[in-house]
């Protein structure tokens, strides 16, 4: 099925249903659907086609919504891009996937005009951006106004449908995440690869059509975006929040709306414990929270199972690459404290040394991913492609080698182990290290820098950094300041030790593993 579909079908199904709450506004399926209706014939009208690329350069909002559904009805593939990202990342992305347009928010629309013209791919300076108002109602020069959009010559008139002809093995999105290099990498999933996922996760979480889920996460997070595309399948309400930084006022729309799902990160879960005035059944509505970006410690499932006692409560782990792998049934959470659970459904997840072999229980080996939502592999990028995809059991088709390593217990159950290369995750994020060191080297203040993950119980890994300085002046907090200003903030280190010369092999080359073991634990 084509994603598109979702909201279409369900426009006609349940035309008066409240599909989303976002923005002070509240949205029917009706209303969505008509308003991608018209946002995709503005996109075929101003050039774009089947099998473009689209980036949606937007935080949660309703246009973000809008724009994806739109991009799909258009016939092209939308690429969502973190609202945090800087210009000369967003340069890079232009460069790399060579969009056909940038549809984003007054806000950010310096940022994507920077962008395009910085972006040395031919053509790029024609590129299409459209964004919503400023602050100040205006809209940016060089950027068409968003909601001129959305009109049309006969405003009851619905405009006809885009005749695209795309089919379901189109890419549907491509979604970028870091590389070891430090360059992203766009991860191509098809309409089928993305309904697949969406279909096992709605599954095995028991999700109904009555399901309001909320949603703080951001959209450019696949975590976050796939709450949205669930919802819009099962015909069910996503309440859509921009962040999760006043806890009271989430809680409160909770409340409000009779949310029943609650996806989580553990960040949110350890700011909602350290809340000492909430009691439990709080958040009476709620029939269930998920985790994933990194294992919640036994302590915190405890709380968070007493604060929500009516509500199953989800611990998973997947990857971009391939949307979810594992989850642990809530039944199981107090015999396996510690485990990711089992392959979802339709998936085999299965662990392997070196060779490619199976091994034994309690042996520690590469994870690999088999099923239909796995990637389709790297744009423009097969080196990296054929380092993650390999060969599976049949001829025609390929598993996901996740770079993870993991062990099973007798039963089955998978428990993560550590990262085989040294991307670090953290926030639900990944970042490379190298590019975190590309910021440091650039301070004239700094001469030598290593970037290393730091187990954090909150955050997974926290971002540190061992640094030899070339002015002796240089504060920790003018080096945060510096990487923040030219990184996103989950880039950005949260440990900064100085040292007066940095951990090398015997060859001279500094050792990040040798760096992270000398580092302080983050508190």
């Amino acid at each position: 099925m084509r994603i598109e579909r979702y909201l279409s079908d369900n426009a006609r199904l349940r035309g008066d249903k409240t599909a989303l709450v976002a923005g002070g506004r509240r949205f029917t399926y009706a209303e969505l659907d008509g308003l991608s209706d018209r946002l995709a014939a503005s996109l075929h009208a101003a050039g774009v086609k089947r099998d473009d690329r689209v980036l949606v350069f937007m935080d949660n909002c309703w246009e973000a919504v809008v724009a994806i559904f739109a991009t799909l009805k258009a016939g092209a593939t939308f690429s969502p891009i973190n609202a945090s990202t800087k210009a000369d990342k967003l340069a890079y992305i232009v460069g790399d996937c060579e969009p056909a347009a940038i549809l984003t928010q007054g806000k950010l629309a310096a940022t994507a005009l920077e962008a395009r013209a910085m972006a040395g791919a031919p053509g790029t300076q024609r590129l299409f951006v459209a964004a919503t108002a400023a602050a100040n109602g205006a809209i940016p020069e060089g950027a068409a106004a968003f909601a001129a959009l959305l009109e049309t010559d006969a405003p009851s008139a619905a405009p006809l449908p885009v005749a695209h002809g795309g089919i379901d093995v189109d890419l549907a999105m491509l979604v970028y995440t870091s590389g070891s290099t430090g360059r992203p990498k766009g991860v191509m999933m098809t309409h089928r690869n993305v309904d697949a996922a969406a279909h096992s996760i709605t599954t095995y979480l028991e999700n109904r059509d009555d399901d309001i889920i909320l949603n703080v996460l951001p959209l450019a997070f696949d975590y976050g975006l796939y709450q949205l595309l669930m919802a819009m399948r099962l015909g069910a309400t996503l309440v859509l929040e921009k962040s999760f930084a006043f806890p009271q006022a989430i809680f409160e729309r909770i409340r409000e709306e009779g949310v029943t799902g609650f996806p989580l990160v553990p960040t949110m879960a350890a700011m909602m414990l350290q809340m000492r005035d909430l009691q439990p059944g709080f958040l009476p509505s709620l029939r269930y929270l998920t985790n994933t970006a990194a294992a919640l410690p036994p302590s915190h499932i405890a709380r968070l199972r007493a604060l929500f006692p009516a509500a199953r409560l989800y611990s998973m782990y997947g990857l971009t690459e391939c949307k979810r792998c594992t989850y642990l049934p809530p039944a199981e959470l107090d015999r396996r404290p510690g485990s990711v659970g089992i392959a979802i459904p339709n998936t085999e997840a299965f662990v392997v040394d070196d060779a490619g072999r199976r091994v034994a229980p309690g042996i520690s080996g590469e994870l690999v991913i088999r099923g239909p939502h796995v990637m389709q592999g790297y744009w423009r990028n097969d080196e990296a492609t054929a380092k993650m995809l390999r060969p599976g059991r049949n001829p025609w088709e390929k598993v996901l080698h996740t770079g993870d390593l993991f062990r099973t217990d007798e039963d089955g159950f998978l428990y993560f182990v550590g990262r085989k290369d040294d991307i670090i995750k953290t926030r639900g994020e990944k970042v490379a290290p190298k590019e975190v060191e590309a910021v440091l080297h650039a301070h004239p203040g700094i001469a030598e820098a290593v970037v290393v993950g730091v187990p954090d119980p909150v955050l997974g890994h926290a971002i540190g950094a061992l640094v030899v300085l070339a002015d002796p002046a240089l504060s920790e907090r003018e080096i945060i300041r510096h990487c923040a200003a030219r990184l996103e903030d989950f880039m950005v280190p949260k440990i900064v030790e100085f040292r007066t010369e940095l951990p090398k092999t015997d060859t001279g080359k500094v050792s990040r593993r040798l760096a992270a073991e000398t580092v302080e634990p983050a508190e």
